[in-house]
């Protein structure tokens, strides 16, 4: 039998964390959290436990592209996300990096997007990002290789 509540405290914060930083709307990603649980408790039949967090991922990514596909648009971080730099200049400074890193992020095709931030934010190896994703090991390597280089690329161009 399945710990429902156990699994929503593992794992709720990572797939918020996730489905925000996928969709740029933490709102939406409110949503997605609870839709996600949702279709876990429907398919607690099928689940197989060591590999949840993937499964939980997958479900959460796949929301947020149905949701896109309909609405036809991407919402952008808020401008107001703390950083945690030590001093105002710092904080400002880091603010701007930030919000240039994360405009580049929502401007990445979906897939590696999605690829670097499971690897980066969620420390998923490249073969669980590569089933999640339904991409090749190869391919899994590549868009997250690809997706750091444009990124570091616009970290570089920032201006600070």
């Amino acid at each position: 039998m399945i710990d429902f509540s156990g699994l929503y405290q593992a794992y709720a914060r990572d797939i918020h964390r996730f489905a925000t930083l996928l969709s740029g709307d933490p709102a939406l990603a409110d949503d997605v959290v609870s839709e996600t649980f949702i279709r876990l408790w429907y398919a607690r039949a099928r689940v197989d436990l060591t590999t949840v967090k993937s499964y939980l991922l997958t479900i959460a990514r796949n929301l947020i592209l149905h949701e896109s596909r309909y609405l036809r648009r991407l919402a952008v971080f808020d401008e107001t996300t703390a950083d945690g730099g030590p001093g105002p200049e710092d904080r400002l400074r880091s603010r701007r990096e930030l919000q240039w890193v994360l405009a580049a992020l929502q401007k990445l095709p979906e897939v590696d997007r999605a690829a670097v931030l499971m690897r980066a934010e969620e420390g998923m190896s490249y073969e669980q990002i590569a089933a999640a994703l339904g991409i090749s090991l190869a391919a899994a390597k590549v868009k997250v290789h690809r997706a750091r280089l444009k990124l570091a690329e616009v970290r570089k161009e920032a201006p600070v």
